[in-house]
């Protein structure tokens, strides 16, 4: 077992282990237990973590202690965190399982982080986590993720490197992990809530694989190939995936931009769309949805937790759903000269003009210059709001702001984008970057100008 856990680790995790430190996470069970007794042997520098998620009341201060012991045991680093599981689910409206995956998680790569910076060893120079899944959990999250519904992605199991995770047992059956415990007289504790169906692994665990053995005796074996077979298609699929978002992806800014037409184009056109589109929280159920808007009406969108899919004319648009903060109205008294907002910097200034001379009106759409009599200060700075009307330049009727947009042709992540400044009776004299009030312009007897200069970030 040894030879074998060593092997995989240099052919499929393939790090230095000489230069490493290796949090071990162990809840005390069979699985974790054996990590730790491998590691010790394998001759790893490492320590011990154990979450305390406070669910199971007496088995709960069991565990810790099982585990503090362990550490005791093997003269090892020992880090414990307890948590308050039940409110935390409660609060953040999580199943008790995501809650403490979230929980635990949070908690390791702060572990991790804070521990590589504290390694008293200067030839240590890497920290990593290492967890005990192991060949059957693969199976189990290999069907997880098919019955509930995955992408290519989904097919490949549990990955045995991600980011400072690591899983160097997934080369091993937990049959396998059993026979070693009892042949090195391990001692381990059980986790009673293991034994409950009501959980989707343990039913599949108890229930639906012994089910299917009866059929084919040896469904883990072909289930484990069929997941290094499927990581090996990912790969070319991966492949040609990313050649395709190449040459149909847009990056302009924090938006990614899609011409509908070359969408359109593509086959399997399904698969693609999710390829491109999960990547920004969509959910494969959202694929028929994302495939709608191509034919939708223009301004037509969907969203995710994190992204908007927005139909622009003849473009996809994929936006970050921004946080929109409170305090968006930024106060200009006469005295300042520039300041900073969320879209630049800017700079204002008066101008003495001598009275019927030809005036030099710039055509830059980031200056504004108006005539300073006509304002009334303070001046405020804000995010346009539906309803806002000005007097565009030129025309001696109002016009909403919603309807220049249109006129103006702005998608609608541009229109997000649109800042007016008004004076202190609310009128707006410029809509920043695009076109001042007509009652504020310029005129032959004008003897002042005030003039705005708008520096995009």
């Amino acid at each position: 077992m040894l030879q074998q856990f060593l092997a995989h680790f240099h052919q499929r995790i393939g790090l230095p282990i000489p230069s490493a430190h290796f949090i071990i996470a162990v809840s005390g069970g069979l699985d974790s237990t054996v990590l730790v007794h491998l590691c010790q042997h394998a001759g790893f520098n490492y320590s011990i973590a154990h979450c305390n998620f406070q669910l199971r009341e007496e088995e709960s201060t069991r565990d810790e202690q099982f585990v503090r012991n362990l550490a005791k045991q093997y003269n090892k680093p020992f880090h414990l965190q307890v948590f308050n599981t039940a409110t935390y689910a409660q609060q953040h409206k999580l199943s008790i399982q995501l809650a403490a995956r979230q929980l635990r998680y949070q908690w390791f790569e702060q572990l991790v982080t804070d521990t590589k910076s504290k390694l008293p060893n200067p030839s240590i120079t890497q920290c990593f986590l290492l967890t005990a899944h192991h060949a059957d959990d693969n199976i189990e999250t290999l069907l997880l993720n098919f019955f509930r519904g995955t992408g290519i992605s989904g097919l490949h199991g549990i990955l045995p490197k991600q980011t400072y995770i690591l899983r160097p047992l997934l080369f091993a059956k937990r049959a396998a992990l059993l026979s070693y415990a009892q042949q090195k007289g391990l001692t381990w504790v059980e986790d009673s809530s293991n034994a409950s169906d009501k959980y989707a692994r343990n039913y599949l665990r108890h229930q639906v694989i012994p089910l299917l053995k009866q059929i084919y005796p040896q469904v883990d074996d072909n289930l484990l190939e069929n997941i290094q077979r499927f990581s090996e298609v990912e790969m070319v699929f991966q492949d040609a995936i990313a050649t395709i978002k190449k040459k149909l992806l847009e990056y302009k800014g924090n938006e990614i931009h899609i011409p509908t037409r070359k969408l359109l184009l593509q086959q399997p056109l399904k698969t693609i769309t999710y390829e491109i589109v999960k990547d920004y929280g969509f959910a494969p159920t959202q694929t028929d949805e994302v495939l709608k808007l191509l034919h939708a009406s223009n301004g037509s969108y969907i969203a995710s937790s994190t992204h908007r899919i927005m139909l622009n004319r003849n473009w996809l648009i994929i936006t970050p759903i921004l946080a929109i903060a409170e305090s968006t109205h930024i106060l200009i008294e006469q005295q300042q000269s520039n300041f900073l907002f969320p879209q630049g910097i800017i700079q204002i200034k008066t101008e003495s003009l001598a009275p019927n001379q030809p005036q030099h009106i710039s055509t830059d759409v980031c200056i504004a210059m108006l005539d300073a009599k006509l304002i009334q200060w303070p001046l405020l700075l804000r995010p346009w709001k539906q309803g806002d009307y000005f007097y565009p330049l030129g025309m001696s009727k109002k016009k909403k702001l919603s309807k220049f947009f249109i006129d103006q042709k702005l998608s609608p992540t541009d229109k997000e984008k649109v800042w007016v400044l008004e004076d202190a009776q609310h009128r707006i004299l410029w809509i920043v970057g695009h076109r001042i009030d007509n009652r504020f312009k310029l005129t032959p007897s004008t003897a002042q100008m005030f003039q705005i200069k708008w520096i995009p970030k």
